[in-house]
């Protein structure tokens, strides 16, 4: 009985063990648009998270900026194969949220989105999920679609884009926030207990401007 016990209360510490959340996102970091740390282009970092390292790109001399996306430079692929870019969302306030079905952190992050579009979507608010999971993760985004339900528009971003927003921190989740101008607001690196309060802060002040 106390071997079975045991070998009961090991299996048990093990699978708590595997859904522990990885060190690489544990952490949440918010950088304001004139902070130093916000991307500005150029070949993207060696990856330090299990997501597929993203093509380097070329862009443009003397380097972009993540709020150049408001002059229409990111471009994505939806679901049903059309072609979209920020400037799609002129007016509203644009969230955009790169993740992939295997990331813990994108899958706590991803009721909460779901919620605000819910809550907000009528006041001005789009939320747009980027898939950065690679090819190998393409085939499970309907199924993750289903399992939560998800209502805002999802894609994938072209590689430009990938090296633009990934370029000095390639952790996931990442969220952008874009204010009615196509302005960058806040951008959120990872996901923990913070974020959620923080992010909606963010949205109900841009909503409210």
């Amino acid at each position: 009985m106390k071997t079975a016990l045991a070998i009961t209360l090991s299996a048990l510490a093990l699978s708590v063990a595997a859904c522990t959340r990885p060190d690489y996102t544990k952490q949440s970091i918010s950088y304001t648009p004139d902070n130093t740390n916000t991307p500005r282009g150029g070949a993207p970092p060696q990856t330090g998270v299990p997501m597929p390292p993203v093509n380097a790109a070329r862009v443009p001399r003397g380097g972009a900026k993540a709020d150049d996306a408001s002059l229409g430079t990111s471009v994505w692929t939806t679901l049903d194969g059309r072609r979209a870019r920020p400037s799609d969302y002129q007016g509203k306030v644009l969230v955009l949220d790169f993740w992939a079905t295997y990331c813990p952190p994108c899958r706590e992050e991803t009721p909460h989105l779901i919620e605000m579009q819910r809550r907000y979507g009528a006041r001005g608010l789009q939320i747009v999920g980027l898939n950065v999971g690679g090819e190998d993760d393409r085939p499970k985004v309907p199924g993750f679609v289903q399992e939560f339900g998800i209502q805002y528009p999802l894609g994938y971003p072209d590689d430009a884009m990938n090296a633009l927003y990934f370029a000095d921190s390639d952790v996931i989740p990442q969220t952008y926030v874009f204010d009615r101008k196509g302005r960058l607001l806040r951008r959120f690196v990872g996901y923990d207990a913070t974020v959620p309060a923080e992010l909606e802060n963010v949205i109900k002040t841009a909503l409210d401007n």
